[in-house]
């Protein structure tokens, strides 16, 4: 049958295939005989064509997948840690044991190399050398900004900062977080550091470490609180 192709518009062939997407299944030699234009400049034919795509397809949903059990497997280490953290300063029934436990259990599954906690507090006599620091010292003025901002920061820490948080150790610390702990009965300074340059960057995300400020701080102010009954 001769068909009139000057009384076919490509808009009603389009729109004949999207009615009829079962077409081609009848008409299967059709599809080695159709090219479609390839972005190299050659022909391809339709099957070849539909392939690609398929290929394509499978590729970016191949990705899409791996994405999310990479975000699973990060979501399941972050509970871990988060997890152990947690036990380790609730078995804690001092202060001192707390520090203790908080500085193994941020090594083991937090991999880092120095812990610092500093408690802006007057303590005349402190049974916990470097644990306090008064009011209006001197050894605050380098963390102003933290402290004003109450928010995370991450990177190489200044050496002002670095011998007020790591004493000795202040020239081996090359990143580090320092984390503000602004609480209703607790004000304070949390720092994680590293030897690595790269492990503790500007660009990671605070929220993290915020939630380990948060648990880290609801313990010390239990145990200060039992310090302070029991002074």
């Amino acid at each position: 049958m001769t068909i009139n192709t000057a009384d076919l518009s490509a808009a009603q062939v389009e729109v004949y295939l999207q009615q009829n997407p079962d077409f081609f299944h009848e008409h299967l030699n059709l599809l080695e005989q159709l090219s479609v234009p390839h972005p190299s400049g050659t022909a391809i034919s339709l099957i070849s064509k539909q392939l690609e795509l398929f290929r394509g397809k499978h590729l970016e949903m191949e990705s899409q997948l791996n994405a999310l059990i990479e975000i699973a497997r990060d979501n399941d280490t972050s509970f871990i840690r988060m997890h152990k953290l947690t036990l380790a300063l609730l078995e804690a029934a001092s202060l001192e044991q707390a520090l203790a436990n908080l500085d193994s259990v941020l090594s083991e599954y937090f991999l880092t190399d120095y812990v610092a906690v500093r408690i802006i507090k007057q303590c005349p006599e402190p049974a916990i050398p470097n644990l306090f620091i008064e009011p209006g010292s001197e050894d605050l003025q380098p963390f102003l900004r933290e402290l004003s901002g109450n928010q995370p920061k991450c990177g190489r820490p200044t050496l002002a900062q670095a011998k007020v948080l790591f004493g000795d150790a202040a020239a081996k610390v090359r990143s580090c977080a320092i984390i503000p702990m602004n609480f209703t009965e607790l004000e304070g300074i949390l720092a994680i550091g590293s030897r690595e340059e790269d492990r503790f960057h500007y660009s990671m995300g605070n929220l993290f470490l915020t939630h380990i400020s948060e648990i880290i701080g609801t313990r010390l102010i239990s145990l200060l609180r039992q310090q302070d009954h029991a002074g």
